[in-house]
């Protein structure tokens, strides 16, 4: 008998035997490819591999491989790369003029001919501009007369134009002349183009009052840009010249919108000759198309616009007639560019107009005023910065504003101004009572209604153009609610001797002194306005010294008139000086410019001040190193 572990060990056998038999037949495994091993490279194959490039070699590649590129596209690339290595040593500022000369000559011998072809190139269009800069006269009117023809087109090249523009620069009269002749017909086209409008705007900046008048009037209908001599220099005004060939309003109107609204579109509005055509436009265009303008110029957009003569009072216009809303994105878009503004020749006046219209004196202050704030100081220094502050101090003012910025501040567009209807309703109303003497009167009474319907009185003008709002308490909400008073008085009496010397300064410092117009400082800051007078007296009150390197106030030109001015416009003042100043002293000033200060206090017009000093002045009068005020007038009379 077998062992135990041997008969389990054949049973384990068996099973396995008989389950494999059971198993169905395996499927053939699919065979690998199995590609060919490769030969082993020879000795010699193994020098033949190529060495990895450094990364010098691989940018001298990448340069030829690019220099091969252009040269299929670029005719003239090779004439470029000679020029620009010419212009690399003519450009240097410490190279002598005869060694430029000789360059530049070369470089002309080269472009002779191709100049037109390779204008349009941004390193020949530079190589250019440096040779008509440096070149002789006779050399630049070879290069002119060769651009002569081709110069339209290249004022559509965004590299070109700056060679134009240049070749205008040093432009004799007859050949700018020339150039603006071949503008014509072409002025609408260019201004509607981004670059081509840079083109327009320099030949009208350079150019003569007849010849400005050339480029525009094509502007204003189809017939002046078709026949160049219908008007004459002297019909300025496009009132005048629609007067004289009798065109019709409607006709040149419809013109001038389809020249400008595809300008405003395009937002191209920087250029003056474009804000001379809508001053011109707002003079014969219906109330629908100026408000169509106003509203699409009433946006950040008009920051650009404000940079001209024109163009400010475009601003002034589009204020003056917008609605509340309209002025809210005009105050908006000029957040952040108030500064900017305010120093500017002529941006200056749209503060001055914000100030004198706008009612929403809450958004003034939070957008303009609180950045006026933050540059106090340097507004009343400067020439332009001081007028919105001198606007609000003593509105309107002659000695502040020339009599041609009144009047842009005055200006109206007939189709919105209502004194203009109201005008104009009562000549109709004046026409239709003096008809035929047939009519019964019956019939007259009947026609009088129909006029009177649309006719408004003067207050009512007022309100639409100029805000809803009273002047005096606008004023009062800008200077006083802002505190914009209290840190212009901080500022005079920090900066109080600067200031009175200053001749721009001197005016703000004298308007803060006197209270303003109307008193509008009284009684809210007089405290302030006392110390502004010490201030004025303790630097009076310096004793007079030959070793300091600044004038006393008494004797400086501008302060000694500022002085004498508020003695005898401010009683309070004078008192203050008198006392602090100029008791006791007043022989020692009674010579030179300070001699008008001493005869102030028997000039003005108050008692009180003249009692102050007429005990210590009279011993002047008697030794003759005084006039008597009385005396003049006696002798005027």
């Amino acid at each position: 008998m077998a062992p135990k572990n041997e008969l389990l060990a054949d049973t384990k056998k068996r099973k396995r035997i008989n389950t494999e038999s059971h198993k169905s037949p395996s499927k053939p495994k699919p065979t690998k490819f199995v590609p060919s091993k490769k030969p082993k490279p020879h000795s010699d194959d193994k020098e033949k591999k190529t060495i990895p490039l450094t990364g010098r070699e691989r940018r001298i590649n990448a340069k030829e491989l690019a220099d091969s590129r252009k040269k299929k596209r670029r005719r003239h690339f090779t004439l470029e790369q000679d020029l620009a290595r010419l212009w690399e040593k003519m450009r240097r500022h410490e190279i002598a003029k005869e060694d430029r000369s000789k360059l530049v000559t070369e470089a002309l011998t080269k472009m002779k001919g191709k100049i037109h072809e390779i204008a349009g190139s941004h390193i020949t269009s530079r190589v250019l501009q440096t040779c008509v800069k440096h070149c002789s006269q006779a050399e630049r009117d070879e290069v002119f007369e060769e651009l002569r023809p081709h110069f339209l087109t290249l004022a559509y090249n965004a590299y070109a134009v700056h060679l134009v523009k240049k070749m205008l620069d040093n432009a004799s009269k007859k050949q700018l002349a020339g150039f603006i002749s071949t503008l014509r017909g072409h002025v609408a086209p260019l201004l509607r183009h981004m670059v081509g409008s840079v083109v327009v705007e320099h030949a009208y900046d350079l150019a003569s009052a007849a010849q400005k008048q050339e480029l525009i009037l094509e502007l204003y209908s189809t017939e002046l840009q078709l026949f160049k001599d219908l008007v004459s220099a002297k019909e300025t005004r496009l009132l005048d010249v629609m007067s004289k060939l009798g065109l019709q309003k409607g006709s040149v109107s419809r013109h001038m919108s389809s020249v400008i609204q595809p300008i405003l579109e395009k937002g191209i509005v920087d250029h003056s000759i474009l804000h001379r055509v809508l001053l011109e436009y707002f003079s014969i265009a219906d109330k629908s198309s100026v408000t169509d303008i106003i509203q699409q110029l009433s946006s950040p957009l008009l920051v650009r616009v404000i940079g001209t003569k024109d163009g400010a009072k475009i601003g002034v216009l589009c204020l003056k007639y917008g609605s509340a809303k309209e002025r809210k994105k005009i105050i908006k878009g000029l957040k952040g560019h108030v500064g900017k503004t305010a120093f500017h020749q002529y941006g200056c006046m749209v503060l001055v107009s914000i100030f004198s219209v706008v009612d929403d004196t809450k958004l003034i202050t939070k957008v303009i005023i609180r950045e006026l704030q933050s540059i106090l100081k340097e507004l009343v220094l400067d020439k332009n910065g001081r007028r919105p502050l001198l606007q609000l101090l003593h509105p309107n003012c002659s000695r502040y504003f020339s009599p041609d910025e009144l009047a842009s501040m005055n200006s109206s567009i007939p189709s919105l101004s209502l004194k203009d209807q109201s005008e104009a309703s009562s000549q109709t109303e004046t026409s239709k009572a003096s008809i035929d003497d047939n009519d019964s009167k019956e019939d007259i009474e009947v026609k009088l209604p129909e006029v009177n319907e649309d006719k408004t009185s003067e207050d009512d003008t007022d309100l639409a153009e100029s805000g809803k709002k009273d002047p005096f308490v606008r004023r009062q909400e800008l200077l006083i609610n802002s505190g914009l008073a209290e840190s212009l008085l901080d500022i005079c009496i920090e900066n109080v001797g600067e200031f009175i010397r200053s001749n721009f300064s001197k005016e703000v410092i004298y308007e803060v002194a006197t209270g303003g117009f109307g008193g509008i400082l009284h009684p809210t800051l007089d405290d302030k306005i006392n110390s502004l007078h010490k201030a004025i007296a303790s630097l009076a009150g310096v004793p007079k010294s030959e070793d300091s390197q600044e004038e006393h106030v008494f004797e400086n030109f501008f302060s000694s008139r500022t002085i004498r001015k508020l003695i005898l416009d401010c009683p309070e003042f004078a008192s203050v000086l008198w006392e602090e100043a100029l008791k006791g002293k007043t022989e020692l000033w009674a010579h030179g410019h300070s001699c008008k200060i001493i005869s102030a206090f028997l000039e003005s017009s108050d008692s009180k001040v003249q009692k102050l000093a007429k005990k210590e002045l009279q011993p002047l009068i008697d030794n003759g190193i005084l006039k008597n005020p009385k005396s003049k007038e006696q002798a005027a009379q």
